[in-house]
């Protein structure tokens, strides 16, 4: 293995070398969390700090070959940071080089498993869309619907950020029944396990809700355009329009 690494990115390096450096970065990857709250913006730059974390969420974002200049402003570094670092990147596996006089392209290497880390992390909202989707289809009674909205919703989060949820109740369950109120809370506390943000939910029923959608307010009119349903109808259903 070590062999055809070293033939395919064309160093000279030890394989030992190699082998230790690419088992660290891997490690790192693997075993990476948030510290308290997710960046949804940047979740690359938000574990893999500086240059490399900057670099690698451009090429996470793109399957075309990037010359050093490009990639270096997409990435907002220097085009000097980034010729310090894309070598140690191409080393390691997790970015493949090609020449193509009179430049070098790099491309994310995404069959590397460290990259496919860096895959994983691009893409934390949507995985984290659909895990608190999949939680809320345990909430009983069954509510009519689940809408997360706000910067979360819009895709401007950040480590600031909050995770703002609209929870619809169905009209005929009462806002202080028991097992409602505590399996809405279960999930609300998984569903902030699984963003590592606060979740704030905003609890309505029904036909309540089908008002407020259909009036003026700010923030329903917010709900109604950028809410992301994860489950049950959307807001459009619901405000009947």
């Amino acid at each position: 293995m070590i062999s055809s690494i070293r033939c395919r990115i064309g160093l000279s390096t030890s394989p030992a070398t190699v082998f230790l450096r690419y088992e660290t970065t891997v490690s790192y990857l693997e075993h990476a969390r948030y510290s308290h709250v997710v960046d949804f913006r940047s979740p690359v730059e938000a574990v893999i700090g500086g240059t490399r974390g900057r670099l690698l969420a451009v090429l996470a974002e793109t399957t075309a070959p990037l010359t050093l200049r490009r990639l270096a402003r997409l990435a907002n570094v220097s085009p000097a940071q980034a010729s310090r670092v894309m070598p140690q990147l191409v080393e390691l596996g997790l970015v493949e080089r090609s020449e193509v006089p009179p430049a070098s392209q790099f491309v994310l290497g995404r069959e590397n498993v460290a990259a496919r880390f860096v895959l994983r992390l691009a893409g934390s909202r949507e995985a984290a869309l659909e895990e608190i989707s999949a939680a809320a289809g345990e909430i009983e009674p069954t509510p009519v619907s689940v809408i997360v909205f706000g910067s979360v919703a819009r895709g401007e989060a950040d480590d600031q950020s909050d995770v703002d949820v609209v929870v619809i109740r169905p009209d005929d369950v009462d806002e202080d029944d028991e097992r409602w109120s505590e399996s809405v809370d279960h999930w609300r506390r998984r569903a902030a396990s699984i963003t590592g943000n606060q979740v704030e939910v905003l609890e309505v029923a029904a036909s309540e809700a089908g008002r407020k959608l259909r009036g003026r307010s700010e923030l329903w009119q917010g709900i109604k355009r950028d809410g992301i349903t994860v489950h049950g109808v959307t807001a459009t259903e619901l405000a009947g329009t």
